[in-house]
């Protein structure tokens, strides 16, 4: 028999037993779609990871009081006297300038302050940076206004949720605000970022000069002192062996030792990396869990073929007597049960891609209007899940139809249902 007339054939088969034929390939729809679904809102999850931690900067590192072991990350704006309760100096400042590669240096003066609008109140966190250095820093960028600058008094820059949302009246801009009991105007409104790293964007924050932070935070945190340090390098691909020059830096200047080390260095690209990692092992775990389903899709299919077979036994012999060889009867029997495959691919990654919308468009709901995670179909994916799905197709029905393929066509013309 000709190609042709072999698909021909199998396709003819497929067509009259609807039923089962429908039932066998929903096993391989549930299993492409839970891939697909699964794979591309993972690739949207690391992607708006990316996107959200793009905003911290590869090339910033930043230097906090106390240390971990795990190297874990404490932030900028973290509490006012670290986990020691030892403060980074203007010696630790001056020290870190000294390195080689490092571009600019920010102490800050991170805590919490109580904030008045009129008659309303609110407990704020409080950033204080070197307005010198500040601006060459951050990457968020403003909806209003502009950054601090040198020489500003009584000046603060603002989150969007601080200015649009915490207060019953938007925060507008030159508008007068009592923080910590003193008077501040606002001259900046960041966009909406949805985060805070790198010492610019968050949406609930507030940025002032240093000296004037450490008036109105509620802990105290003395002159020249700072509660951490954001360092910013000339060359990215130098931040690993900057961040090591540091910590070998400040030892001495801080007299301590490995041992009794008090500070911790941390670069902002390392944690990138740590969560960019965690989130791809998550959605590569969860695609493997859905991809069990798939397992359960060719039993169904070779069940499927198993019966196909006894129902056919006749046909078989019909065939075989009429001159069908082995390898024509055994790919009668391949290519209807790849047939499934790619019918179940078809309709499951049509499924995969509406779950991954849906899914993305909840999320995004969730997350609130500065959210930025939607799914990831590349058509890698949709070629790869097809392609899978015709594969088990065949692979199911290899046992059945060499079982076809080798029955004797005398004894299968005997055989009666």
């Amino acid at each position: 028999m000709k190609a042709f007339d072999i698909f021909r054939l199998s396709l003819s088969h497929v067509k009259k037993s609807k039923m089962r034929s429908w039932l066998t390939i929903i096993g391989i729809v549930i299993g492409v779609a839970a891939v697909v679904a699964i794979i591309s809102i993972g690739q949207g999850m690391q992607e708006s990871v990316q996107s959200r931690l793009g905003s911290l900067g590869a090339d910033l590192i930043t230097v906090t009081p106390g240390f971990s072991r795990a190297q874990g990350f404490e932030g900028p704006r973290g509490g006012g006297g670290g986990a020691a309760g030892i403060n980074l100096t203007d010696r630790d400042l001056n020290a870190i300038k000294q390195v080689p590669g490092v571009l600019y240096v920010n102490g800050m003066v991170s805590g919490r302050s109580d904030m008045v609008l009129g008659t309303e109140k609110t407990s704020v966190s409080i950033s204080g940076v070197d307005t010198a250095t500040w601006r060459s820093m951050i990457t968020t960028q403003l909806e209003a206004g502009r950054y601090l600058q040198p020489g500003d008094s009584n000046a603060v820059v603002i989150g969007y949720s601080l200015a649009h949302e915490t207060f019953l009246q938007p925060i507008t801009l030159n508008r007068p605000v009592t923080i910590g009991g003193k008077s501040f105007k606002v001259v900046g409104i960041f966009v909406q970022s949805g985060g805070g790293f790198g010492g610019g964007g968050g949406d609930n924050a507030v940025y002032m000069p240093a000296d004037y932070a450490r008036d109105v935070i509620t802990t105290n945190v003395s002159r020249n002192t700072f509660t951490s340090i954001l360092v910013k390098v000339a060359d990215v691909s130098l931040v690993n062996n900057i961040t090591t020059d540091i910590v070998q830096k400040l030892m001495p200047e801080r007299h301590v030792n490995p041992r009794t080390q008090d500070f911790t260095v941390t670069a902002f690209a390392t944690i990138q990396q740590q969560i960019t990692s965690v989130v791809q092992t998550i959605s590569l775990f969860l695609a493997a869990i859905a991809a069990v389903s798939l397992l359960v899709g060719a039993v169904g299919i070779a069940n499927t073929m198993f019966m196909s077979v006894m129902e056919r036994t006749r046909q078989i012999g019909l065939l075989k007597a009429l001159g069908a060889t082995d390898s024509e009867v055994m790919k009668l029997f391949l290519i209807e049960s790849g047939l499934f495959g790619l019918f179940g691919g078809i309709i499951g990654i049509t499924f995969g891609i509406l779950v991954s919308v849906i899914v993305s468009a909840v999320g995004l709901r969730a997350i609130g209007p500065g959210g930025t995670m939607s799914a990831v179909v590349t058509p890698e994916l949709l070629i790869f899940a097809l392609a899978f799905s015709i594969f088990v197709g065949v692979v199911s029905g290899v046992v059945p139809a060499r079982q076809a393929a080798k029955m004797n066509p005398v004894d299968a013309l005997r055989f009666e249902q």
